[in-house]
């Protein structure tokens, strides 16, 4: 899965030695989406991406990530594990539009030219109030 968003706030490096000697290091980071109403997300590289991918604050990205989940003593955690991060090009996420019209909005009316002259308006029937004519039930 991806997802792309602002790093916002890199924590501190971990590391430390499994049980069975072997070395290992986790780096994490909080993304924020660049969406309408944004998320903040938690994500670690692991192991020898954390040297691979490094990141700092301010950087846009998009992160290909896999979700985990384990059990310990009865309770689960989960965990947002990147596997690759591309860096964006930050000019090219100013320049878009904070927020693309909806699907099916109409578009915007044009501004008026100050050489044409305002529409006639249109005559329409007066508003009739519940007439003989009417057979809605409200």
């Amino acid at each position: 899965m991806d997802i792309k968003g602002k790093i916002i706030q890199k924590l501190d490096l971990q590391s430390g030695t499994s049980k069975a000697g072997n070395a290992w290091k986790k780096q994490e980071y909080i993304l924020e989406t660049l969406d309408s109403y944004p998320k903040k997300v938690k994500f670690d590289f692991f192991g020898d991406r954390a040297d691979q991918y490094p990141l700092e604050v301010g950087d846009v990205i998009t992160l290909s990530y896999d979700i985990e989940s384990r059990e310990f003593n009865g309770r689960w955690y989960t965990d947002i594990r990147g596997f690759r991060a591309v860096k964006e090009d930050p000019n090219m996420v100013a320049a878009a539009a904070p927020y693309p019209p909806a699907a099916g909005a109409p578009a915007p009316a044009p501004a008026p030219d100050a050489g044409m002259a305002a529409p006639a308006p249109v005559d329409q029937p007066p508003f009739d109030q519940g007439g003989a004519g009417d057979d809605l039930p409200f």
